[in-house]
């Protein structure tokens, strides 16, 4: 048995080796592919899942079992849950970047872009981009089904366990298909982005894994509630932050091209806010498109297509006070996410793990 790690940092160090040891036991169920395919699942798919990531959302696993009460020794239990929401997280990573085109995701190729590659390479028949993609949708299905084997690794109160699994897995994919037709759509409301991005992103992130926690240790119905309270700011906090990321970031800190969501149109309360408000200042340019929802125009924000365009969609963000708007969300959310902890009978090792990873998943490098 591992022992009870009280730090916020000791938890990666327990999901990452949990994490090394169920994954070598699984590659070894398709020992029948073959050495050469299995370097390729190797490479673009348990290298993905163990050579990176804050590991957020087992952190919200653990720590919503401490939070709920849970017993030292639901540990192993505790990390199975915390690999099945790690697994679930990789497969959303990589069907992501399939659906947006990615070609870089934290730092290195995506699976479907080397995929392609290695297809040309090899000199095989048919569109490379096409195997690039049906390959990493199979490792997509494989880490979800993955997911599904760690979390038979934690017997205790499974049924439990999988009823806020399942409920997790089908929040995130509605979030995500809500954002796919919003950014075909070309426009959306504050409102309209906020569900997006509560379901795609902040539930998935921290409300559901602490519910996955709670509902290890057998925890007070009153104490989810909590929990919901401190979480659902907090998700929208951590989404705000990685819409901010993903337009104003530095690339070797994200590990992503910044401004590749307003290339493609992606439809965020940051881009929501800046078109409310240049509407309302009449800042939209001449020939370059409007900022209307009815009519969004070519390129980011309507700035028209290319490096030019996004510079003034940045600049016209950042001049509407759209961008200082979001920011003080932000913090405003996190406020209120740390807030609903104060009173609530929550052990005080976990109620400060919770206000660190709060500050963790929203800081301006997070």
């Amino acid at each position: 048995m591992v022992t009870l790690a009280r730090e916020t940092s000791g938890v990666r160090e327990l999901v990452d080796r949990h994490l090394d040891d169920f994954l070598d036991r699984e590659m070894e169920r398709l020992d029948f592919l073959g050495e050469a395919d299995l370097g390729v699942l190797r490479r673009y798919l348990v290298d993905f899942v163990t050579g990176s990531g804050k590991r957020l959302r087992p952190s919200f696993v653990y720590w919503g079992h401490r939070a709920a009460g849970g017993s030292e020794d639901d540990l192993d239990a505790v990390l199975s849950a915390g690999c099945a929401v790690e697994l679930l997280h990789a497969c959303a990573l990589i069907l992501d970047d399939v659906m947006d085109e990615a070609g870089t995701r934290r730092g290195r190729i995506t699976a479907h872009a080397g995929l392609a590659g290695l297809h040309r390479e090899l000199g095989w028949s048919g569109p490379s981009w096409r195997f690039g993609e049906s390959a990493a949708t199979l490792l997509g299905m494989m880490a979800f089904t993955w997911a599904d084997a760690a979390l038979l690794r934690c017997p205790l109160r499974l049924g439990a366990a999988l009823e806020v699994l399942t409920q997790l897995r089908v929040e995130l994919i509605g979030g995500q298909y809500l954002d796919l037709v919003s950014t075909a759509r070309g426009s959306a409301s504050r409102e309209q982005v906020t569900l997006i991005s509560t379901y795609k992103s902040g539930k998935y992130t921290v409300e559901r894994p602490l519910h996955l926690g709670h509902a290890i240790a057998g925890g007070d119905p009153a104490l989810r509630r909590v929990l919901s309270a401190y979480a659902l700011p907090l998700g929208e906090a951590f989404q705000l932050r990685d819409d901010v990321l993903g337009v104003f970031g530095d690339p070797a800190v994200t590990g992503k091209p910044a401004g590749a969501d307003l290339l493609q149109g992606k439809q965020t309360y940051l881009t929501a806010v800046a078109r409310e408000r240049a509407g309302a200042y009449g800042m939209a340019p001449p020939g370059s498109g409007t900022l209307d929802a009815e009519t969004p125009g070519e390129g980011p924000l309507g700035m028209g297509g290319g490096e030019a365009g996004l510079a003034a969609a940045r600049e016209l963000i950042v001049s509407t006070g759209a961008l200082d708007a979001v920011e003080r969300r932000i913090a405003d959310l996190v406020a209120v996410a740390t807030g609903a902890l104060d009173g609530a009978g929550i052990p005080a090792d976990a109620a400060a793990a919770l206000v660190e990873l709060a500050g963790l998943a929203t800081g301006r490098s997070a």
